[in-house]
């Protein structure tokens, strides 16, 4: 409790991130996830939001959203609920809709993204001015922890296909941990088409053809600690068709 009122350095640049978390079943990690969002915002000391888009978790998961709401107070903490799942695409559409920030951050809330890159994520845009910047785990010291075989294999594979038929410019297309001017966000999402897994792989392509830049930042991906992963064989086909669609239409 003591370090939330910690004095932190305050960077007065103007510019304000939201972060966008999508949840479904995500009870247990959400308390962590924001505790280090907060922290490391804090440390760090840029402006940001969280935006909590729940799509009608039965393990509870808005009610520990609320409890949250009320520790790190309404204006850190939004939540957006929907009834039901929606889609990726969608809950990122819904949370723009309430986000101040001039820059978007997306991220999955099951810890498998840690918020200690988001300080580099930033860093790294201002460098170069970027449209955005995505997190690599297949560059530099990037990579995947607590996977098995086939999920990297299936990580992997996914990855060469892409690289080879698509060639987009960007070494880790699979991924969901990104940060986003916000009007850029806005545009990409305006165009895809795609859902699930394939959604972050055509955001990717789309930005490479309408010529926004792209950074990237090594990452270490973790497997999700509570729950259950929400890939299977229903994911990894749909991912197939999305690839060939994307390809004969690209």
């Amino acid at each position: 409790m003591a370090s939330r009122k910690t004095t932190y350095p305050n960077r007065d640049g103007g510019d304000k991130y939201s972060v966008l978390l999508p949840t479904y079943n995500e009870r247990e990690n959400l308390p962590l996830i924001v505790w280090l969002l907060v922290k490391y915002f804090g440390e760090s000391g840029y402006n940001y939001e969280i935006i909590v888009i729940d799509d009608g978790s039965p393990d509870g998961t808005l009610e520990v959203a609320e409890q949250l709401q009320k520790i790190y107070g309404e204006d850190k903490i939004l939540l957006r609920p929907r009834a039901k799942k929606l889609g990726l695409g969608t809950a990122y559409i819904h949370g723009m809709k309430h986000a101040t920030g001039n820059f978007i951050i997306i991220m999955d809330a099951d810890l498998s993204h840690h918020p200690k890159f988001i300080p580099e994520f930033i860093e790294k845009q201002k460098e170069g001015d970027y449209d955005l910047v995505s997190g690599t785990r297949y560059r530099g010291n990037g990579g995947v922890y607590g996977w098995d075989l086939r999920r990297k294999l299936i990580s992997r594979g996914a990855n060469f296909l892409t690289q080879v038929l698509l060639r987009p410019g960007a070494s880790d297309l699979t991924g969901s941990f990104r940060l986003y001017k916000k009007k850029v966000l806005e545009s990409l999402v305006e165009r895809c088409v795609s859902k699930g897994y394939v959604f972050q792989m055509e955001m990717i392509v789309r930005a490479r053809q309408l010529n926004y830049t792209i950074g990237e930042v090594p990452i270490s991906f973790v497997d999700r600690v509570y729950g259950e992963s929400k890939l299977g064989g229903n994911e990894i086909v749909s991912f197939v068709k999305g690839l060939l669609t994307l390809f004969a239409t690209t």
